[in-house]
């Protein structure tokens, strides 16, 4: 990790840019690097590895896979995804549920769009959720598993703490991530209802749902994003029902 003297910048990257991998049951697209998609200039922001925006068809999703020394956290739109792992979690995650996955030092683990096998009937929906990796302060940890029902704080249409290692939101954030640099921030906005971002070295805002206004940059649709370098404040707005992830990250990865 490392702090140094950033020169203030605002990044707007638009949904189409983005890479994207397609399968007969999984749409995936990817807002940096990942898996075969590979482009030096464009592997990370901040802390911030890994921004995919997932929809998985019904009765599929990816088996068990290992991961290592991240902080995986999950974030779901619509439908649910059931979570299982060598640890011996499982869960169900749906829409105002934040859950938070610590590899430490290596886990293996499922997401399945197959809620009917712990309860309920069979569906056809699709799952479409963002899933976001962060580096931890620390490798070689126990891995680790924690989620929290959110949705009711959502409902005050204010940007509030998903998950975060941050000393200042100890008590404050839904669950915590091991990385004291860094934050996930989530709001739920009716139109012209907005919220103001903040200051940071780093911020990574994503747009998975709806339309807002950035002050100072004008519309974001659905699939937008915005990374912000030494800067923050500006305000957000929806235009019709919306939906952002907002990273906070006090530093970034050394090079």
């Amino acid at each position: 990790m490392t702090t140094m003297q950033l020169n203030p910048q605002v990044d707007v990257r638009r949904s189409d840019e983005r890479f994207a991998s397609r399968y007969d049951w999984l749409d995936s697209k990817h807002s940096f690097s990942f898996g075969h998609h590979h482009d030096r200039t464009n592997t990370h922001h901040g802390l911030l590895l890994v921004n995919n925006d997932d929809v998985v068809d019904a009765g599929t999703g990816f088996d068990t896979h290992p991961h290592r020394d991240m902080e995986i956290v999950t974030w779901v739109m619509r439908g649910s995804l059931v979570h299982q792992d060598s640890t011996g979690h499982s869960g169900l995650i749906y829409p105002g549920l934040a859950q938070r996955m610590s590899a430490g030092r290596g886990i293996l683990h499922s997401e399945k769009n197959d809620s009917w096998r712990l309860e309920g009937n069979a569906h056809e929906e699709p799952v479409h959720f963002v899933q976001m990796w962060v580096v931890p302060d620390e490798s070689g940890v126990e891995p680790g598993y924690e989620q929290l029902e959110i949705d009711s704080d959502l409902m005050s249409g204010a940007l509030v703490p998903v998950a975060s290692g941050m000393p200042e939101h100890d008590g404050n954030a839904a669950i915590r991530i091991r990385n004291k640099y860094a934050a996930l921030h989530a709001a739920r906005l009716e139109p012209g209802q907005g919220v103001e971002l903040p200051e940071a070295p780093y911020l990574h805002l994503f747009v998975p749902r709806g339309s807002v206004t950035l002050e100072g940059a004008g519309p974001l649709d659905t699939g937008d994003a915005v990374r912000f370098t030494a800067t923050g404040g500006q305000r957000v707005t929806a235009i019709e029902p919306a939906e952002i992830l907002v990273w906070e990250m006090h530093a970034g990865i050394a090079s």
